[in-house]
């Protein structure tokens, strides 16, 4: 974390991101062109966010990756228009042993992912269908990670991602200001080691980091 995000008033990146390329930077516009030019058939992100873009989706979405920087392969649930699974690939794109799975219910976002994934050169697999459906029936190999933004409360995010991370995936999400509420919540039917990372672009929204995700004993 703690990688400076600054951005101009047209919503252009204008300053580094750490150790992130210049190919990973044209990447990331391919992709944010793609959003803008599929949006109003699609409505990929809220239209209120359209002129902040790059600090309400791309900015927060790259915090993912960062953390968890180790995981190779990644299973995105509810991936919608692809923040975060699609700026993960994107990260990922030059690392060899990298992949990043999708999941998506929708037939035309899955359609776009699909293009999102191969105009900007980045490995992954859109799975079309239901969470629980592809999750149950996962015959993909290892998962190291598996992150969701902007799906469900904590508590549903842990049932949804338990055939992963009964298997020893981290899981990373993120979660606003009622986040503490969400954990309380959750403790009550699961057991979990927490890190919590602050949002590098809303002082009130944390990044979780979850491991050793178990059921409580009924």
């Amino acid at each position: 974390m703690g990688r400076p995000v600054m951005l101009n008033t047209s919503g252009q990146v204008v300053h580094k991101f750490g150790d992130v390329s210049r190919e990973t930077l044209d990447r990331l516009q391919i992709y944010v062109d793609l959003v803008l030019k599929w949006q109003p058939a699609q409505n990929l992100i809220a239209p209120s966010t359209i002129p902040d873009i790059w600090t309400r989706h791309v900015a927060d979405s790259l915090q993912t990756q960062w953390c968890n920087p180790e995981a190779r392969t990644w299973v995105d649930i509810g991936s919608g228009g692809g923040f975060p699974g699609v700026v993960t690939a994107i990260l990922l794109a030059d690392e060899p042993d990298a992949h990043v799975h999708m999941i998506e219910s929708n037939q035309r976002k899955v359609a776009f992912l699909r293009t999102a994934l191969r105009e900007t050169g980045s490995k992954g697999t859109v799975h079309p269908g239901r969470i629980e459906s592809v999750a149950k029936d996962w015959k993909h190999g290892r998962v190291d990670a598996v992150s969701a933004r902007a799906l469900a409360s904590l508590d549903l995010l842990f049932q949804l991602s338990e055939p992963f991370t009964a298997a020893g995936a981290k899981a990373v999400f993120h979660k606003g200001q009622d986040f503490q509420r969400e954990v309380n919540e959750a403790t009550a039917r699961w057991q979990f080691d927490m890190i919590e990372k602050d949002s590098l672009v809303d002082p009130m929204s944390r990044m979780l980091l979850f491991s050793n995700i178990s059921a409580r004993p009924e």
